[in-house]
């Protein structure tokens, strides 16, 4: 079966790539083209079984939905880019935040799991419902892994200042 897949798809390929790279050319730009025409031929080889007689009709369609795919990713992009440029930027104002080392070390320490959740929720600012989609989990298990990691985090950096000799101060306090 394999072997019958792979003889089908190279005996149609080689006569769909020309015209679909000129369809493509003719719809966006270059680089858009390229990724398109792989994700195309990509599809035509998983379903090379249900390439019709004419294949090259059936290629522009697969081609036509890659494409509208492509675009709606950019245009994803480009108002994630706009609400990114419109964020005001914030700059630590709590003195006893810690630096960048002293975070990246205690984000080192993490699972990289948890890290990246951080990372997704504190610094691509996305909500538990966003980490979720970007997770492939449920908002509710990504808000209890945030909630978590998050409690991680704050050890790891408990135990970094602890080891560094930034043990909380006592004074004023009774024993």
């Amino acid at each position: 079966m394999d072997e019958s897949r792979r003889e089908r798809f190279e005996a149609v390929a080689p006569g769909m790539v020309e015209p679909l790279r000129r369809f493509l050319a003719r719809r966006t730009d270059a680089a858009t083209a390229e990724d398109v025409l792989a994700e195309t031929l990509l599809v035509c080889w998983r379903r090379v079984e249900d390439l019709p007689d004419e294949p090259l009709p059936w290629a522009y369609a697969v081609a036509r939905n890659c494409l509208r795919n492509a675009q709606r990713s950019a245009h994803r992009q480009e108002r994630v880019a706009a609400r990114l440029a419109a964020q005001p930027t914030v700059e630590p104002t709590d003195p006893g935040a810690p630096d960048d080392t002293v975070l990246d070390d205690a984000l080192a320490r993490l699972r990289p799991d948890d890290a990246e959740l951080l990372r997704l929720w504190a610094w691509e600012q996305l909500t538990p419902a966003e980490i979720a989609t970007v997770l492939d989990i449920t908002a509710n298990a990504a808000s209890i892994r945030l909630h978590r990691a998050r409690e991680k985090l704050r050890d790891q950096l408990r135990k970094i200042e602890t080891a560094a000799g930034h043990e909380e101060s006592r004074e004023g306090r009774r024993p």
